[in-house]
């Protein structure tokens, strides 16, 4: 019992410190747009660039996870953070650091990992509690990338060093303490053409989108990317329908016992980080808020997800996950509002975000079991990553738009657009529930 509790703490912390990488830049940007010399348009790509990483080395490392081993995958993620966080904490110009924030993204796997190592190690009667674990650690990384970056005053190569710190004391733990289970190793080989073509139309995609407000929306340039990406998308749609274990199972994109998490997860995943990042954008801003500042704002996202999170176990068990996911929608949405509305003075930004902290934590809470509730047993792998993937899609495109939307059209367009898919989020699930109810069960 002890082994196993050690065992879920030390992923937790790996788990935690993987997430702690997606957000810790986003206090930075502001600052290093000023210190680079660069616009928002282009360091908001420090932000995307690991989101990105990290949408394609979910169902890419998740697959080696299955074929070599999850301890092992783990470990090899956890030194590309290492590796990536030395690189950008070394660099002071846009391009390596960037390149540091795409080995960064490797450790965006590491909490699906988790869970399949923690299947395997914990007994049934005690792992609803270790996913809960899990899960909550969540909140934890994502609001401690604030913190961490506002201790450090915003210096983003103390910020990285850190990183790589918590991130090289992840290691040694992972190393020390995770066991290998009995390996159940699946043929085949990784799906690394889908990977590289995966990666080409976003790429093209979010750059037309975080530069058409530059370069013109009707210009040779943005045109030539969104055509682009439709073209290399297509590409990806038939191949992967003619490989035998693609990255991304297309029609589990499809399944009318999914699509209604998976629309709900890209749209959550936007709206949150659309949130925090204008959020932090407003604070340094026309508020004159330090970094540090900006992480106490967030606090109470970070601290309501966490406890809503732990909570949304006993809700489950009284509350359908579409109506739950739906709530929490709603209260995204009106969180976004809220500062579409007001963002002046601090009790706007406090009030927000505990808003904000309540409905995310109530709706990725409940996704999980949405994602795979109507779907057979041997399907709820593919299901869980494809979720996972997706938000991590949603939140990388809400990089690109919120700093398009700041640049062009100021905070209030930011924050619309965010309380925009929140609604949608919350719309979607609830029809979706409702058809659950008729024709899925």
């Amino acid at each position: 019992m002890y082994k196993n509790s050690l065992t879920v703490g030390v992923l937790a912390f790996s788990v935690a410190v993987g997430t702690l990488q997606m957000t810790v830049v986003v206090p930075l940007l502001p600052l290093l747009g000023r210190r680079l010399g660069e616009p928002l348009t282009s360091v908001s790509w420090l932000l995307t660039a690991g989101l990105l990483s990290g949408a394609v080395a979910i169902p890419l490392l998740s697959r080696l996870g299955d074929m070599y081993g999850r301890r092992t995958v783990s470990l090899a993620a956890l030194a590309l953070l290492v590796a990536g966080s030395a690189l950008s904490a070394a660099s002071t110009a846009l391009a390596p650091i960037m390149a540091g924030r795409v080995l960064q993204g490797a450790a965006a796997p590491l909490l699906p990992l988790a869970m399949g190592l923690v299947r395997e190690v914990v007994p049934g009667d005690r792992l609803p509690t270790a996913i809960g674990v899990l899960s909550a650690t969540i909140g934890v990384g994502s609001g401690g990338g604030m913190i961490v970056a506002g201790l450090v005053d915003g210096d983003h190569r103390a910020v990285f060093w850190m990183l790589a710190g918590l991130g090289a004391l992840g290691f040694v733990l992972v190393a020390a303490v995770v066991r290998e289970a009995p390996p159940a190793r699946e043929p085949g080989r990784p799906d690394l053409a889908g990977a590289a073509l995966v990666s080409a139309w976003l790429v093209c995609l979010l750059l037309a989108i975080s530069k058409g407000g530059t370069w013109g929306w009707t210009s040779p340039p943005t045109l030539g990317l969104l055509v682009a990406a439709v073209a290399v998308a297509a590409v990806w749609v038939v191949t992967a329908r003619r490989t035998t274990a693609p990255l991304i199972e297309i029609p589990m994109l499809l399944h009318r016992g999914t699509v209604g998490a998976t629309v709900a997860s890209f749209l959550l995943g936007f709206a949150l980080f659309g949130a925090i990042t204008t959020v932090s954008a407003v604070a340094q801003g026309p508020l004159g808020a330090s970094v540090l500042q900006v992480g106490v704002y967030l606090l109470p996202t970070t601290v309501l997800m966490l406890v809503v999170s732990m909570l949304a176990g006993r809700l489950m068990r009284r509350f359908t996950a579409s109506t739950l996911v739906a709530a929490g929608s709603a209260l995204v949405t009106v969180a976004a509002l809220w500062l579409v509305l007001a963002r002046d003075a601090d009790a706007d930004l406090y009030g927000a975000a505990a808003v904000l902290g309540l409905g995310i934590g109530l709706g990725y809470a409940a996704l999980g079991t949405m994602a795979v509730e109507h779907v057979e047993p041997a399907k709820t792998a593919a299901a869980g990553g494809v979720n996972a993937l997706v938000r991590v899609v949603g939140s990388s495109l809400a990089g690109a738009v919120g700093a398009a939307a700041l640049s062009s059209g100021g905070a209030g367009w930011s924050f619309g657009i965010a309380a925009g898919a929140a609604l949608l989020a919350t719309l979607f699930a609830t029809f979706y529930g409702n058809l659950s109810r008729r024709e899925l069960t």
